[in-house]
């Protein structure tokens, strides 16, 4: 998975990498080091804890990088069929529809079909 991510030369720096991958219950330590719940996002550190906690135990989600308006997580258990997956991009259109809405994707089920069937990383970005 990492390999994907260091494909492009400055991977690391444009999305955050993280120097492992994060629970979210060490959200709140690297808020401290590092201020994630500052930036672009529009949730306090809580919402963002609960989001990733639901899905850690439901796809063994990591947080692997972060910036001020930019998430990446990787995906243990990845979606493996189209109605999980357009239920999926529905919660990730509430967790950050500018992933969406300024993505590539022409629609939630498109979104959920390139974005999120067979993904071992999702990436969210905010402004």
């Amino acid at each position: 998975m990492l390999a994907t991510l260091l494909e492009d030369d400055g991977a690391v720096e444009d999305l955050g990498l993280l120097d492992r991958p994060h629970l979210s219950k060490d959200l709140a330590g690297l808020a401290e080091e590092s201020g994630l719940d500052g930036g672009r996002w529009p949730y306090d550190l809580a919402d963002v804890v609960t989001v990733l906690r639901s899905w850690e135990e439901r796809f063994g989600t990591r947080l692997v990088g972060r910036g001020d308006d930019r998430m990446v997580v990787s995906v243990a258990a990845p979606v493996t069929t189209s109605s999980e997956a357009e239920a999926i991009a529905a919660e990730h259109f509430a967790f950050a529809s500018d992933t969406i809405t300024q993505g590539d994707d022409e629609s939630l089920r498109a979104y959920a079909a390139h974005q999120i069937l067979g993904a071992q990383v999702w990436s969210f970005w905010g402004d």
